[in-house]
């Protein structure tokens, strides 16, 4: 492949058109968007200006930045890993080998949980939240970003992705509200929490060969084989989440494609009730919400 360059482009708005044609040569579907993403970010500037103020000119230190990451893009690497940062419900999170990019399907599950973490909020003056496998943190720091007497305890097997997620903590201004740690899913974590949320692998390991490219060389594996049917994480976190949750906690989970019906059947096995069903912008059944189950009642003699 020959190495492109921008050395005709003289302006923002000529390196944008340049990248646009490069990739559309290459037979990228998301041409259009990568350039115009890529070009506005490299060059620090709003995407409309490529449009708007288009005859900024070219500096050679964006020009070397978008000759290599157009390079790197013709060879497959996905944007956002080449520019090292993805943003999730308005907040920009750093991403890591070790972290799933956060992708707007996600975002389903802050939507649906929102009006808990308020309500509790409003009834007890806080909400409690644990994250379980966090990569970038982004669900717990969306959800502590948009409600300030949230607070929320990330846990990941991954001290890498947990490292990320305290490094965008602290980037975001929410150091003193989350906090991060490595663990199994909830083993060995003895506090209650008004709620319980988690992204966790959900493919079956056989699908994982059908994904792009794009998805295998860069995502971690551990955030996507979900084991031979998909749902071995669901079944941990099912087993564990129980007495992990407050009186009137809930627990939300996002899911695959198809999995509404098992995943609900799992957690009804361990007394949770299903009290919500979430469609993300494909109409796709993406969030789950159940409420904790019953705590047993210890048994009296009835005289």
């Amino acid at each position: 492949m020959t190495k492109p360059d921008q050395a005709g482009a003289e302006t923002l708005g000529a390196a944008w058109l340049a990248t646009r044609n490069a990739l559309r040569s290459a037979g990228f579907d998301t041409a259009d968007l990568d350039a115009r993403i890529l070009v506005a970010n490299l060059a620090g500037v709003e995407p409309h200006q490529l449009v708007t103020a288009g005859d900024i000119p070219l500096t050679q230190t964006v020009r070397d930045r978008l000759d290599s990451a157009l390079q790197d893009r013709l060879n497959g690497r996905p944007v956002h890993r080449i520019l090292g940062a993805r943003e999730f419900y308005g907040l920009n999170l750093a991403l890591s080998p070790a972290t799933l990019e956060p992708r707007p399907d996600t975002e389903t599950l802050i939507e649906a949980v929102l009006p808990l973490v308020r309500e509790t909020i409003e009834a007890r003056g806080m909400c409690s939240i644990a994250d379980l496998g966090i990569g970038t943190g982004a669900i717990g720091l969306a959800l502590v970003a948009e409600c300030p007497d949230a607070r929320c305890l990330g846990i990941d097997v991954s001290a890498e992705a947990v490292a990320t997620s305290l490094e965008n903590a602290k980037a975001l201004g929410l150091a003193g509200r989350y906090s991060a740690m490595t663990g199994d899913w909830l083993a060995g974590i003895e506090t209650r929490f008004d709620l319980i949320v988690s992204n966790p692998p959900y493919i079956p390991t056989a699908d994982l060969a059908l994904l792009s490219r794009e998805v295998t060389d860069h995502d971690p594996m551990l955030a996507l084989d979900g084991g031979p049917d998909g749902l071995d994480a669901y079944r941990v976190i099912a087993a564990q989440s129980g007495e992990r949750l407050e009186d009137k906690g809930h627990l939300a989970l996002e899911i695959g494609i198809g999995q509404s019906q098992s995943v609900t059947a799992l957690f009804a096995a361990r007394g949770f009730q299903r009290v919500g069903i979430f469609s993300d912008l494909g109409g796709v059944d993406r969030v789950l919400l159940f409420n904790r189950p019953s705590r047993p009642i210890a048994a009296q003699q009835v005289f």
